[in-house]
């Protein structure tokens, strides 16, 4: 089961082939979640646990992160076949350009493309991500001591292009998911495959030019890193991608196309429960997908 602990509601999917076979949300207290961080982590396992035996769902589950205590990188390295090698590689260069002691985090890594060097020789690039461990165990532990069995850990952003993301369009250029859930968090796609993620500081709801201009900045970032990919539009999900005056005025606002993205990518949102809104199941999806794959 996906499991999306967002700062405003509690969300879970489960997947079978292209359809949800259960799913089921609640809204969440303020102050349990804030800013994508666990700050009250007695009334989240009281939240959790109601929420679970209320509706009856799995206890194994894969958890999504997404904040300021996350650090994502490009590595370009050349091309590796033993995983092994890959990974004592990926390690050593990510040492280097993480902004934080890789003993104290979790590290993990996807590949996401590969080009030819000047010389001829193939190389590879990496995204990489590494997570502070205290933030990791603070959705951890409060998920076991409500009685739930935590099988794997996936980044928002990874699990919001599963979503959003078209496997098939891989000659498309690149587009920019926004999910402006408990956090506002930015990815940048080709495919299904992630290119560049960060969480944005700026609130969404109200203060739609701050919002516009942190996004400008983002996107102005990426495009200056190596290998970024040209961009084409820009896909908003989560609850605010309900507002369609927010939509339209960011459209306004902004340079490239800004549209509602369909909340449940392929899927199709007739298999959700009655009563069950698409935009809240993004990324609960998405980290379901995740998991069976």
């Amino acid at each position: 089961m996906g499991l999306d602990i967002d700062g405003s509601y509690l969300a879970a999917a489960q997947i079978s082939g292209d359809r949800i076979q259960n799913a089921a949300s609640v809204a969440l207290e303020p102050g349990i979640v804030v800013d994508g961080e666990v700050v009250d982590a007695d009334r989240l396992v009281e939240a959790l646990r109601e929420f679970v035996n209320d509706r009856q769902l799995p206890r194994n589950v894969r958890l999504g992160v997404g904040n300021q205590q996350i650090a994502v990188r490009h590595l370009d390295l050349p091309k590796i076949t033993d995983r092994a090698e890959r990974e004592t590689a990926v390690r050593f260069q990510a040492a280097e350009a993480m902004p934080m002691p890789l003993d104290d985090a979790v590290v993990d890594y996807s590949m996401v493309g590969e080009h030819t060097n000047e010389e001829g020789a193939p190389r590879e690039t990496v995204v990489v991500v590494a997570a502070r461990r205290p933030m990791i165990s603070s959705y951890v532990d409060p998920v076991r001591r409500a009685g739930l069995k935590p099988v794997g850990i996936d980044l928002d952003a990874f699990a919001l292009v599963r979503v959003l993301g078209d496997p098939t369009d891989l000659d498309a250029m690149a587009r920019v998911c926004c999910h402006l859930g408990g956090v506002a968090n930015l990815a940048v796609a080709k495919g299904n495959a992630c290119l560049f993620t960060r969480p944005l500081s700026t609130p969404w709801q109200g203060d739609v030019e701050s919002l516009a201009e942190e996004l400008r900045i983002s996107i102005d970032y990426y495009g200056g890193l190596p290998d970024s990919q040209p961009v084409s539009e820009i896909l908003l999900s989560g609850a605010g991608a309900e507002d369609a005056e927010l939509v339209a005025r960011l459209d306004e606002l902004m340079t490239l196309p800004v549209s509602a993205a369909a909340p449940l990518g392929r899927l199709s949102p007739e298999s959700l429960p009655l009563g069950e809104t698409p935009w809240r199941h993004t990324v609960s999806v998405g980290l379901a997908l995740g998991a069976a794959a």
